[in-house]
Parts: C-alpha cells; structure tokens; sequence
C-alpha cells in the first residue's frame, strides 16, 4: 500500500512538475512560490486590519500571527524532522526545477500550511473573501511541486495542518470569548456573514 501511494504521489507530481510545464508557469509560480514576494501584502493587510478593522480586525490579525507561528513551528520544527521526508528535486530524476535548491525536510509543506491557515482565518471573518483566500492558497499550494521542491501529499498534509491549527484557535477563543465575555471578543461569535 505504502508503494503505490508514494506512486501516486509521485506520478502526481511529474503530471503538475512536466506536464503543466509552460513559459507564463515558469515565470508565475516561482514568483507565487518565493516568500518575500507575499511580504508586502500581509503587511497592507495586517495594517489595513489594524487601522480600518477596528477590534474586530486587530483580534484577526493577534490571531494571523499566533496561527502562523503555530504551523511554522509544528510543521518545521516537530513534524518535518519527524517524517524526514526528502525533497522530490533531491530524490527524483528529471525534475523541472524552477527554484534554488534546498535540502531541508519536505513533508508537510509549510506554505501550504501557512496559506491555507490565513485563508481559514480570514474567511471565518470576512466570508466575503473566501474564494479569494482559499485561491489564493491553492495557487500558491500547487506552485510547490510546479516548482519542484514539493510533492502533491506534502501539499495536502500542509493543507490540513493548517486549516485544523486555525480552527483550533478560532474555537479555542471563541471559547474563551464566551466564558470570559471579554469585551473586545464580542466582535467573535459569528463572524461576518456579508
């Protein structure tokens, strides 16, 4: 069974790695894929949350930062050494690699994890921009094996990581919220239904 999962996995990836292969790709998703590149947007974000947001957007922004720091952490920290999983660009032949090579751990995928966790978070609050969110973290998602330094279950492994780690802390302080009745969470039980 472990065998033809990881020839799943793998057939999987050469289908996304060649066989989405083009020039606009091999511009757009090493540009999706580098992590600066997304600096300049969370930090509009966050600060557009914080000064127009009112309570309702700094609680979503103090939770963006403890989320974030949850799934980089646990993903980096504890599972990635765990599984030692090798990087598909360091294990396969042939791989179209569109990036710099790295040797860390590969299983889950970190910006998955990151990406799908923020498009949790903010679409719990603001449900008009689910679709964009969760876009936005599929495309950035697939830019992993598109790129070469992913395979499609680190994705998905990232995916979930994520998104439980996000709902975890939006039921965790919503339970707070509603034992304490901390006023500045008053702006939590429902979130934006628009």
């Amino acid at each position: 069974m472990t065998d033809f999962l990881y020839s799943l996995d793998k057939a999987v990836f050469y289908w996304i790695n060649h066989g989405w292969s083009n020039p606009f790709f091999d511009w757009l998703m090493p540009f999706l894929t580098e992590r600066k590149n997304w600096f300049p947007v969370w930090v509009i974000l966050f600060g557009w949350l914080i000064w127009k947001g009112g309570q309702k957007g700094r609680l979503v922004v103090a939770m963006a930062v403890l989320i974030i720091l949850i799934t980089d952490q646990v993903s980096s920290g504890l599972i990635k050494p765990w599984v030692d999983r090798v990087r598909p660009s360091n294990a396969l032949p042939d791989v179209h690699l569109l990036v710099k090579r790295t040797f860390s751990n590969s299983f889950p995928s970190s910006h998955a994890a990151n990406f799908f966790a923020g498009a949790v978070l903010l679409s719990w609050f603001y449900r008009k921009w689910l679709a964009i969110c969760f876009g936005l973290a599929v495309l950035v998602s697939l830019s992993r094996p598109y790129v070469g330094v992913h395979y499609p279950s680190d994705i998905l492994g990232g995916a979930v990581l994520g998104s439980g780690t996000a709902l975890m802390v939006i039921y965790l302080t919503r339970f707070i919220a509603g034992k304490t009745g901390i006023s500045w969470l008053q702006v939590f039980p429902e979130g934006d239904k628009k």
